[in-house]
């Protein structure tokens, strides 16, 4: 059975330590992609810079990831570029779900991280009237 999903929403990274991110539901886009800068490959290690203003405690935290692989992404202009790609876990209303996410150095976006009809397609129905469903179901489910 699959869950509505709005527009927008807030999900959890555990395995990277971010909380309440704000998410913006892509169906245009086939990957999901979290915005960082100064993605870089040191002694094996993949490493990036976090960008959320909206949390000033993660923006420009730096992420390390130890597996890590390389996908050709054509970005919204229709450019095909590689980006390098990682595997972590998200959690939308309570449950777990592994995701790959793309690395994308996109400052000017207003949404860290967005997903795409890969990780949606199989669990989620979009409903573009609705926001922050998961988000406030968490909410409710805390107190």
């Amino acid at each position: 059975m699959k869950r509505n999903i709005g527009r927008i929403d807030k999900a959890d990274f555990p395995l990277l330590n971010l909380f309440d991110i704000e998410v913006k539901v892509d169906t245009g886009a086939y990957t999901s992609t979290i915005h960082c800068k100064n993605v870089k490959i040191e002694e094996g290690y993949l490493k990036c810079n976090f960008l959320d203003e909206e949390h000033p405690s993660y923006h420009e935290k730096e992420i390390v990831f130890d597996e890590y692989d390389v996908k050709v992404v054509k970005s919204s202009n229709g450019q095909s570029e590689p980006r390098y790609r990682i595997k972590t876990e998200i959690i939308l209303f309570g449950k777990t779900s592994e995701i790959f996410l793309t690395l994308s150095d996109r400052e000017e976006m207003r949404f860290p991280v967005l997903l795409g009809r890969n990780f949606l397609s199989k669990k989620f129905i979009v409903d573009i009237n609705k926001t922050n469903l998961s988000f406030k179901l968490k909410v409710k489910n805390e107190h």
